[in-house]
């Protein structure tokens, strides 16, 4: 039994979505332009690979699940994001990710000790400054999501995981779709 009346027993993210609408269709503009805008110097692949790796680092099932879904989608092996929690030097993963990685950890673990020698790891690695701003959000928009999502007790399971691989697979489109999580929120029915 859930302790939410609004929610089902087992709410995914929609029914949260549903339940309290008034601050999603800024969060969902806000994904598309982290996770999907042309002007990053990161692929989307790359994007939603930090985004899983943030999710795994909190612990929070349900976004680590999906994004790691969607990464392999866009390119990046499932088992290269899987590797990345294990030790990101060994997971296959590019090795001039590996500083974005690192300075990503130290953010989300503890931000007051990112430092300028993480910051000029990710420069010296051929990425330009703006590399380091998306980092930064990309960490930032999943800790508040693992939060949402942990807090309001969304669950993934394979039958969830397997809507997801389908749904994203099936999309040819999706790769330069700026508007793919504002396009949920439509779908799910808290955008017009």
């Amino acid at each position: 039994m859930s302790v939410f009346t609004s929610l089902p027993e087992s709410p995914d993210l929609a029914d949260v979505f549903r339940a309290f609408p008034y601050t999603v269709p800024p969060l969902l503009v806000y994904h598309d332009f982290v996770l999907r805008h042309d002007r990053s110097p990161f692929t989307v692949g790359e994007r939603e690979l930090i985004a899983a790796y943030v999710s795994g680092l909190n612990r929070c099932d349900f976004c680590y699940g999906s994004h790691k879904i969607i990464a392999s989608t866009f390119g990046i092996a499932e088992q290269v994001v899987e590797g990345l929690l294990v030790d990101p030097a060994t997971s296959g993963v590019e090795r001039r990710l590996l500083p974005v990685l690192e300075f990503v950890r130290v953010l989300n673990e503890s931000p007051s000790r990112v430092t300028d020698r993480h910051r000029q790891a990710v420069l010296d690695a051929g990425w330009p400054e703006q590399a380091v701003f998306d980092a930064a959000s990309i960490c930032g928009l999943f800790n508040l999501m693992n939060r949402i999502v942990e807090g309001m007790g969304v669950k993934t399971s394979a039958a969830i995981q397997g809507s997801q691989r389908t749904r994203h697979q099936r999309d040819p489109d999706a790769a330069v779709d700026t508007e793919a999580y504002q396009r949920y929120g439509r779908r799910i029915g808290v955008l017009e």
